[in-house]
């Protein structure tokens, strides 16, 4: 999508700190993080959230899912722990309709989310 602002950055042209790449999804740093890490991890396929996810694209969810671990390992996170979050529509906080995680770590991490 061309006003997608996850899009421009999976095409290059808006730049990013990128921590991860292959050929289906993208993980970079946040611009506002919320923890002493903080990183998304990016569809490279827009999918507008989480919430449409189905049988024909749903291996992109699991793929992501299969690179966290080790994206929390090079970040130095995964022995302490971290968190993963997708935020899903207006009311669930997604500010960018666009597939992400966020992985957030580097500190002991507030019990509540809501």
């Amino acid at each position: 999508m061309s006003d997608c602002i996850f899009c421009k950055i999976i095409n290059g042209d808006i730049p990013c700190s990128m921590v991860y790449q292959d050929e289906t999804v993208l993980a970079f740093k946040d611009i506002n993080p919320l923890a002493p890490v903080h990183v998304l991890v990016v569809s490279k396929q827009h999918i507008e959230s989480a919430q449409a996810l189905n049988e024909s694209n749903s291996q992109i969810a699991a793929h992501i899912f299969s690179k966290i671990p080790g994206i929390a390992k090079e970040l130095g996170i995964a022995e302490s722990g971290y968190r993963v979050i997708t935020n899903i529509g207006k009311d669930g906080g997604q500010a960018v309709p666009h597939l992400h995680f966020h992985i957030l770590g580097g500190r002991k991490l507030e019990n509540t989310l809501g």
